[in-house]
């Protein structure tokens, strides 16, 4: 984080040497009271330098705001509250930060800037229901068959070497019922722009007057996306308690195994613990140490737990299988295991294996498996137990297992030592230097992983939602620079670049998703980018109606707001049906400089 800091930093010399030199008078302080540079007071690649370095700090910190947000999913017993909440919330941040900068400060500057507000808020909202959308429709098409059906269970799902026709027309995605339900609270949310836009209809003259007679629609405006508001958070919450967005959830815990954030004892050990282990036999009668390798013990995980296990390691299963044959050897269970950062040394492997292949045929099918890796889990955690026992820490117990377990000699470091390292500092005198909590925690035990995770999920909101309010500011003022400067309308200015700096990570996610090429990571794809138009429509407009109500600013911006409800009546349109090809993706592609031609257009003949 602080070569970004320090960038940020170092741009205001650079900016400074770039055409102009800025003495220490044209310094200014933003309204969050930080220092900042006057763009008017720079030359034209200075002003470049700082939209590109405010730009590149916003797109980082909503990075860092998203991706702490995805480990919390991994914490089961935070994951309701953060697929519900903080998800939805801190994904608004950005949008919502350039909002309310842009109405502070002078009352007749902040009536000029608000362009800037209504801007990001316009191109937030339809460059994400348009580029990102048409882009996953692109990435996540298979062949549409001759009956209509679609090809997710063919291989290959998408044919290659096809004609134009074949692609604009046989080629496309599934919209499930999730992402027509999406559409439809999508539109739903748009009511409050058609409350604020009665009086903005009929009221002209000074700003002043219009804000006056604006400012008890703008009170009722704010209570309806408020209530709109709670209302979507509450229905997310209900949806993610319900268990319902496990289709997200499920991807995301695949994108952070597959990318090392974590090991799959530390991404999956509380979701085991969480249901009771059911009596397994055992040759004495009772329970038995889970690595004890005189006996044959199975374990077989719950069906709940079972059922989620697969939805995360099917897709690993098939990709491990070599040869196709729906088995898995010990040599593609190993490979599998090193890969998923377990540590577990090759007589466990051995044994735990050899308990799964009941035909004793050197291969496991897609079940054993499942229970050999549910076997490891637990394996972990009795580890856990044996340490914990030692030094007096308390670990969560997994009921119905024993606590004994016997330790092979595999060349590796002792995991005790590794626990004193994080655990304990140096000798008093300064002798010996506190270790740091290693950067690849796939070593460390699961619990102590799911620690750190909940340690690095908060560190990354906190520090992405500083530096949104902190770079917010200064980069309203250097969008509104550019667009006097080169002589253009704030809003289209912002309508542009403002979604390029606060969006980018919903982009590259929904990319991500899409790229599967399965219903359920087209679905989470879409209706991602469903969700953030909604709390767009909701939070982000709340903080308009609150800046034209508290502050007294007019709303005049009737062509802006013809626009986004058109876009968003279309979109809420077309995901009614059961598939989008890729010509309908190319034509929502087209919506969005389309969008921007409709706003210009409709002030050409005189709205405001």
């Amino acid at each position: 984080d602080t070569p970004i800091l320090l960038a940020a930093v170092e741009s205001n010399t650079l900016a400074g040497s770039s055409g102009v030199t800025v003495p220490s008078s044209d310094y200014s302080l933003s309204k969050m009271g930080f220092p900042a540079i006057e763009p008017s007071e720079v030359g034209l690649t200075g002003l470049l330098w700082l939209f590109l370095t405010y730009g590149y700090v916003l797109f980082y910190s909503s990075n860092l705001i998203a991706e702490g947000s995805d480990l919390l999913l991994l914490i089961p017993s935070m994951a309701g509250l953060v697929g519900g909440v903080v998800l939805p919330v801190l994904g608004a941040v950005p949008d919502g930060a350039i909002i309310l900068f842009s109405g502070l400060g002078d009352i007749e500057q902040a009536q000029e800037t608000l362009s800037i507000g209504v801007g990001a808020l316009a191109g937030s909202i339809i460059m994400l229901l348009t580029v990102p959308w048409a882009l996953s429709i692109i990435s996540g098409r298979v062949d549409i068959n001759t009956g209509g059906t679609l090809n997710y269970l063919g291989k290959p799902k998408l044919s290659p070497d096809q004609d134009m026709r074949r692609t604009l027309f046989m080629n496309g995605v599934a919209l499930n019922k999730e992402v027509q339900h999406g559409g439809i609270i999508m539109v739903l949310t748009t009511i409050p722009y058609f409350l604020i836009q009665v009086p903005a209809l009929f009221l002209h003259g000074p700003a002043e007057e219009v804000a006056e007679g604006e400012k008890y629609w703008a009170l009722s405006g704010l209570v309806i996306c408020l209530v709109g508001f709670v209302s979507y958070l509450l229905l997310q919450l209900r949806i993610s308690r319900k268990g319902t967005d496990k289709l997200k959830r499920v991807a995301i815990m695949k994108k952070l195994l597959t990318d090392g954030k974590v090991s799959l004892s530390g991404a999956l050990i509380d979701t085991v613990q969480k249901h009771k282990l059911g009596d397994s036999p055992s040759t004495s009668g009772g329970y038995q140490s889970l690595t004890d390798f005189d006996d044959d013990t199975k374990w077989y995980p719950p069906p709940e737990t079972k059922e989620y296990l697969k939805e995360i390691l099917n897709e690993s299963f098939l990709k491990y299988d070599k040869d196709k044959n729906s088995l898995l050897e010990k040599s593609e269970c190993s490979t599998f295991l090193s890969d998923f950062h377990e540590e577990i040394s090759e007589r466990e492997v051995d044994a735990i294996f050899s308990r799964y292949d009941v035909d004793n045929s050197g291969a496991i099918n897609e079940e054993e498996f499942l229970g050999m890796v549910y076997h490891i889990i637990l394996m972990q955690i009795e580890k856990e137990q044996v340490h914990a026992q030692g030094s007096g820490s308390q670990i969560p117990e997994v009921r119905g297992s024993a606590r004994r377990f016997s330790v092979g000699t595999n060349g590796r470091a002792d995991p005790d030592l590794i626990l004193n390292n994080i655990f304990e500092g140096g000798e008093e005198g300064g002798q010996e230097e506190e270790e740091e909590v290693p950067e690849d925690i796939t070593s460390l035990p699961p619990h102590e992983q799911q620690r750190i995770i909940k340690q690095r999920a908060f560190t990354m909101l906190a520090i992405g939602t500083t530096l949104v309010l902190i770079f917010s500011d200064p980069m309203v003022d250097v969008m509104q620079e550019i667009a006097s400067r080169a002589g253009l309308n704030s809003f289209y200015v912002a309508f542009v670049l403002a979604p390029l700096a606060s969006n980018a990570s919903e982009v590259i996610a929904s990319q991500y998703y899409a790229a599967k090429k399965t219903r359920k990571t087209i679905t989470v794809s879409l209706t991602a980018l469903e969700g953030a138009a909604s709390m767009n429509n909701t939070f982000c407009l709340s903080i308009f109606m609150g800046l034209v109500y508290f502050r007294g600013l007019a709303w005049q911006y009737t062509a802006e707001t013809i626009s986004i409800v058109l876009v968003e009546a279309i979109m809420g349109a077309l995901v009614q049906r059961t598939k989008m090809t890729t010509f309908q993706g190319l034509l929502v592609l087209s919506i969005f400089p389309l969008s921007l031609v409709l706003v210009a257009t409709l002030e050409a003949f005189g709205l405001d």
